[in-house]
């Protein structure tokens, strides 16, 4: 613990983000220039707790005391050399992540925890500027191979794993760069692609190969993938999205919000968009869904100048602070505002969506809504809605985003031929990472359901031991921590 009173003497603080009025005419990322000064001061807040609850807070289980020491120390290798010890990409969750572990930081009790994503991603930015990070290339190799299918946080991660554990690894991405939601679903105002590229030319550098441009089912065989591999990772993500069938849907205007998302993206890297593009510029955007899709709609909308933004969200404002019902060391669903919000955005919740309205033309020109009631079933059971007579209206839109999650992966194609199993809410069915298909695996939103890229990682790094304790009968890599809380 290198200042026991750090946690008496600082507050919380982070460095300045740039300003609203500036970003929204460009999409580099929002948040201004890394400052050590800050970051040493906030290291110094953490209290080396004896039992440290941010450990089982984070999904990847990071050693976090321990990096954050070092960096009071100024001591960035030790501090690098901690960190990637748990998590390979901290460039992305040092930018992306909600940080469960700070709403496990012990000091978060009775006071603002400390800021354990923005230390992150000060080590790894540091470890690159200094020359720690370097490509981990296996001293041997085992001579097995594994095909890894899908390319985002998940894959990548598993394809690293794999990879330092000596096995010969080709991932295969369906799209034309590797990345997955990585690269086409975070704005780049978050996510800066280069961030993501020097990664991923790091990878290659190992010995990963990348495939592009690979939909396996369909450009590459499956027989193909068997014969020539000794074991698969399917790594594919949760890509069917949540509609909503209401009156109007067909109406031209209405789109899903990773459809706006992806658009956007590859216009910012420079390529053609080659199916009817999808602006919000000069038009009334309601987006439907409060998270953080959403939210990045919505930042997205403000880049392009958007007449209004309006987010709806079926359920209750949530509360500003934790409630009993949400007691440390538990993931608070209280209310967050995202740089996007700070942009500008209406925010409304407790909101149903009743029908698209359109005019002759069948284009979109305004969202029928209503209030509604949330009524509580229960811990662990959904709620009900009860709309509030008198409270219906039309909202003008001619720009509906849908950001209601999504259910699970996209089981024709790939999957069906595979013949794996597939659980009740329609993921791929496993035990500890392998699929009712002996040789194959899985990983990710693919496995657990839409989460965090936080969780994806740890997915991917877990998957990568049960691939290389089938192949080898026991496994190098490194283990999670065990009792981490699923918080996400």
């Amino acid at each position: 613990m290198g200042k026991p009173t750090g946690f008496l003497e600082f507050e919380r603080e982070l460095p300045k983000k740039r300003d609203p009025k500036e970003r929204i005419n460009d999409y580099n990322e929002v948040d201004a220039a890394i400052d050590t000064n800050i970051g040493v001061k906030q290291a110094s807040r953490c209290m080396d707790c004896g039992t440290p609850f941010c450990h089982s807070g984070c999904p990847l289980g990071n050693i976090i005391p321990e990096f954050n020491d070092a960096v009071y120390q100024s001591n960035w290798k030790l501090a690098y050399e901690i960190l990637v010890s748990t998590n390979n990409f901290p460039e992305f969750t040092g930018r992306i992540c909600p940080a469960p572990c700070e709403a496990s930081c012990v000091l978060g009790i009775n006071k603002p925890p400390v800021t354990i994503e923005y230390i992150e991603k000060m080590i790894i930015e540091k470890a690159f500027e200094e020359g720690y990070v370097k490509p981990r290339v296996p001293a041997a190799r085992s001579q097995k191979k594994v095909a890894v299918i899908g390319s985002g946080p998940s894959g990548l991660a598993a394809a690293a794993q794999l990879n330092y554990a000596g096995h010969f690894v080709t991932v295969f991405e369906r799209a034309d760069e590797a990345g997955g939601l990585l690269r086409y679903g975070i704005p780049d105002f978050k996510l800066d692609k280069q961030v993501l590229d020097r990664r991923i030319d790091l990878m290659k550098e190992e010995g990963i190969r990348f495939q592009l441009n690979a939909t396996v089912g369909e450009t590459v065989s499956i027989e193909q993938l068997k014969d020539e591999f000794d074991a698969i990772v399917l790594c594919i993500g949760s890509t069917i999205p949540r509609d909503l069938s209401i009156p109007g849907r067909e109406l031209k205007g209405v789109h899903f919000a990773m459809d706006f998302l992806t658009q956007q993206n590859r216009r910012v890297s420079g390529k053609k968009i080659e199916v009817e593009e999808i602006w919000a510029t000069h038009k009334n955007v309601i987006v439907i869904g409060g998270g953080d899709t959403g939210s990045d709609c919505v930042g997205t909308s403000n880049r392009h100048h958007a007449k209004s933004v309006t987010q709806i969200e079926i359920l209750s404002k949530p509360p500003k602070e934790r409630t009993a019902t949400m007691p440390w060391p538990s993931w608070p669903m209280i209310l967050r505002t995202s740089t996007s919000h700070e942009e500008g955005c209406e925010r409304k919740w407790s909101i149903v969506s009743k029908e698209f309205v359109g005019d002759e033309d069948g284009t979109l020109t305004g969202l029928k809504i209503a209030e509604v009631e949330v009524i509580s079933a229960g811990p662990g059971k959904p709620p009900s809605f009860v709309e509030i007579p008198g409270t219906e209206k039309v909202l003008p839109c001619e720009l509906a985003l849908l950001a209601m999650g999504f259910l699970h992966s996209q089981h024709t194609g790939l999957l069906d031929q595979l013949g794996v199993d597939y659980d009740e809410r329609g993921n791929v069915k496993c035990h500890r990472y392998q699929t009712s298909v002996e040789s194959i695996f899985a990983a990710g939103d693919s496995r657990r359901g839409q989460s965090l890229v936080v969780w994806a990682i740890s997915e991917g790094r877990e998957a990568a031991r049960a691939v290389d304790e089938y192949l080898m009968g026991s496994t190098v890599l490194e283990a999670k921590e065990k009792g981490s809380l699923s918080l996400a």
